[in-house]
């Protein structure tokens, strides 16, 4: 469980990363500030999907004892 929630984490760590860059790029280079924006997206997207199935399947392994 410790992976998943780690996980989380980079995904979260990617996201501002993407984030700080689309605003670096926005003025300069707006397509590639477009690129960062999709990965920052779906860092976000990410993380929130692997937490909802890390407490799912933290509720399904304590029912179960």
């Amino acid at each position: 469980m410790k992976s998943y929630k780690i996980s989380e984490i980079l995904y979260w760590v990617i996201a501002l990363i993407a984030s700080y860059e689309t605003y670096n790029q926005w003025n300069s280079n707006r397509q590639k500030a477009y690129i960062f924006t999709g990965f920052a997206l779906l860092s976000v997207f990410m993380s929130l999907f692997r937490r909802y199935y890390r407490i799912k399947f933290k509720k399904r392994g304590n029912s179960s004892q």
